[in-house]
Order: C-alpha cells, then structure tokens, then sequence
C-alpha cells in the first residue's frame, strides 16, 4: 500500500492480462476500491502464429469489450508492429508475440491484434464516453456516445450460431442478426 502522502500524484492503476484466473473484472475491483482513480488497461499479447477465430474473440471479448465495461480509460494490445523474428523486443521479453501488423521487407500482415482494435479505434475516437447497454445472453457488447454525436455498438457473439437481436434507441428499432464466433460495430 503506498503511503497516504502518495493519493495526490497517483493518476491511477494499469494492467496487463496474462492470466486466465484473473478476470477482467479485477479492473472495476480496482475502480470501486478508488473510485477517483483512473483504471487503464495496457496490454495482452496474442501467441504467434497466432489462430484468428479464438484470438479475436478472446481479446474482443477481454479488451475491447471487457476492459471497457470495467472502467478502463483505454485499451492498448501488445504492440503495433514486429519483424518476422517477433522482434524488436528486449532481452528476457516475449520472443513469440505478434504485433498487430507483422512487417518481413516489403510484405505487411495484419494479425489478430489488428482486426481486435480495428473494431473499435475506427468508430471510438478520443473523447467517446461509454454508455450504459445490456448483455443478452451470447451476445457482449460496448456501446459509446462519440464526440460528433454518433453512437458506436460493437457487439460480439460468443455463441456457436447465428443470433438474432435488435438495437433500440430513442424508439427506434433495428433487427439484425450476427454468426457464432462474429464480431461487428454499429454506427448510428
């Protein structure tokens, strides 16, 4: 515990999620603890070669979404770009990480990480705030008010079929359905 005299220049807490047994709700855990504080998460690293279905749920599922809904201010991957060697990084650091882009001379690879933050960074610019949405069943999702007045929904099927739903707002509806496994962002 750091010392009373500490509060006043603590902007907040960071994390990085590396372990299964530690869901991503410890971020609102940490946020009710202090609720003047800022929870920020700062990294998950996807395993190279990387499998793109589960990947992208997961991190979706954890970062995109979870971190959000447990008052993270951001969500940052492991990092933007690696050489096909997983490099740079330092000595005793992850040699087997993909960044969102893998760059070999002249060829450019968009991995896992890339789609993930994709979802959102397009839509959500600096200054959205979340808004309050629900959880029906299968399907997590984020929902946010953007600084032009848009609305952003990224929505992600956790389930193994295709799901129907709708997306209501200020008494009007709109039916749509996603594929087991699916990720999409509404913008409205």
């Amino acid at each position: 515990m750091p010392p009373a005299g500490a509060n006043p220049y603590v902007d907040g807490s960071a994390f990085h999620f590396y372990s299964p047994n530690s869901p991503i709700s410890v971020l609102s855990q940490v946020h009710d603890a202090f609720p003047t504080k800022n929870v920020y998460f700062t990294e998950l690293w996807t395993q190279a070669p990387g499998n793109f279905p589960s990947d992208l749920s997961y991190h979706v599922s954890n970062l995109e979404i979870g971190a959000v809904r447990n008052w993270s201010r951001n969500v940052l991957e492991w990092n933007l770009a690696s050489d096909q060697n997983y490099g740079p990084y330092t000595n005793g650091g992850c040699s087997q990480c993909l960044g969102a882009v893998t760059i070999n001379g002249d060829v450019v690879t968009r991995n896992p990480a890339y789609y993930t933050v994709a979802h959102s960074s397009k839509f959500v610019r600096p200054g959205s705030v979340r808004v309050a949405t629900n959880v029906p069943g299968n399907l997590q999702n984020v929902a946010y008010k953007t600084p032009n007045g848009k609305r952003c929904l990224v929505v992600l099927n956790t389930g193994p079929t295709l799901q129907s739903f709708t997306i209501q707002y200020k008494g009007k509806v709109v039916n749509t359905s996603l594929y087991g496994g699916a990720v999409a962002t509404y913008i409205w």
